[in-house]
């Protein structure tokens, strides 16, 4: 077995900033502790959730490092006190994170280690922990989006986007969803959405017209703000409306006449803040019910660039540029 080193390149934050503030620094290798495993990382998926922690705006719940990344692929490197016989060493892994993914090595509890799916290469490996689950927790696991359902998910080009586009048609619903240019339309609708509506145009009207005369019976949103009376007023009656992400504001105002009328469903969640022991219950039924689908081929990660690690500050650049499409991820070699 070849020995560990004791140190590993990551990505620190002097203080809080722009990309800029992103820097190459050298930390020692982390310990796993009792159920948890250490991975060698390959790679690391960038999310929006790391862009506000670069900001000082979303600070890693406790017990999590403090380094960025939520999701990482690699292979097992060590395994701690009372870790489950199902990994050894050199596995190839792919894991949801507390914090840690931006460093050559991470410590993660066994159960949020995931296999890489049948087809999956190790780099796009990490670039699905995060989306898969995301759209899973909030649609399929309670039971939120059916076979038949007329479903939106606003951002159709976004990691979650592209995720969740091939997770509803795959499980048998009717898809729909916005993108910020007509290319990123047409990328959309290869992923398997019936209509995709540029959301600098009137993309309201033209999904009042797709789903009528029902309305529309799920819809996925990271916008919030001004989008959500739009988005009572598409919803069927019994239609659920679920938030992950807020990037037009928190607060909104509601008819709560129009909710009540319609017996609607407005909710919404978290994922890196939940137990433990629910992240790996949610990693156990992914691997279950939508890892065949990437076997199959019905579902795959959509991967748009690939950064090596010292280069973490063009990664947020061209995220928050929004000229990609799907997936950005770190290498680590």
């Amino acid at each position: 077995m070849t020995a560990l080193p004791a140190s590993m390149r990551v990505i620190d934050i002097a203080n809080p900033g722009g990309p800029e503030v992103l820097r190459i620094a050298i930390a020692p290798v982390p310990s796993p502790g009792t159920g948890e495993v250490l991975i060698r990382t390959v790679a690391a998926g960038v999310n929006r959730a790391d862009l506000l922690q670069r900001q000082g705006h979303y600070p890693p719940p406790p017990g999590a490092s403090p380094i960025l990344g939520m999701e990482v692929s690699g292979h097992v490197a060590e395994l701690g006190p009372g870790t489950s016989s199902r990994w050894q060493v050199g596995d190839p892994v792919c894991a949801l994170l507390g914090g840690g993914g931006y460093a050559e090595f991470c410590a993660v509890p066994a159960g949020q280690c995931m296999s890489v799916p049948s087809g999956v290469s190790i780099r796009d490996g990490a670039a699905i922990p995060e989306a898969v689950i995301t759209v899973w927790a909030n649609l399929f696991e309670p039971r939120r989006l059916f076979a038949g359902n007329r479903f939106l998910v606003q951002g159709g080009s976004s990691g979650i986007g592209t995720m969740a586009i091939q997770m509803a048609r795959a499980f048998g619903a009717r898809v729909s969803t916005t993108a910020g240019s007509d290319e990123k339309c047409s990328f959309c609708l290869k992923l398997g959405a019936e209509i995709a509506i540029n959301y600098h145009s009137d993309w309201a009207a033209a999904l009042t017209d797709w789903a009528q005369p029902h309305g529309v019976d799920a819809i996925l949103d990271m916008i919030g703000g001004d989008y959500f009376p739009r988005h009572i007023a598409l919803l069927a009656t019994g239609g659920r409306l679920v938030h992950i992400a807020t990037s037009h504001g928190s607060q909104v105002t509601a008819d709560l006449r129009s909710i009540m009328m319609k017996r609607l469903l407005v909710t919404g969640s978290t994922l890196r803040p939940r137990p433990v022991e629910e992240k790996s219950a949610l990693a156990r039924s992914v691997e279950q019910e939508v890892w065949p689908l990437f076997a199959n081929g019905q579902i795959r990660p959509i991967v748009d660039s690939a950064f090596p690690l010292e280069q973490a500050a063009e990664a947020h650049r061209l995220m928050e540029s929004g000229r990609h499409t799907g997936k950005i991820v770190l290498i680590m070699q």
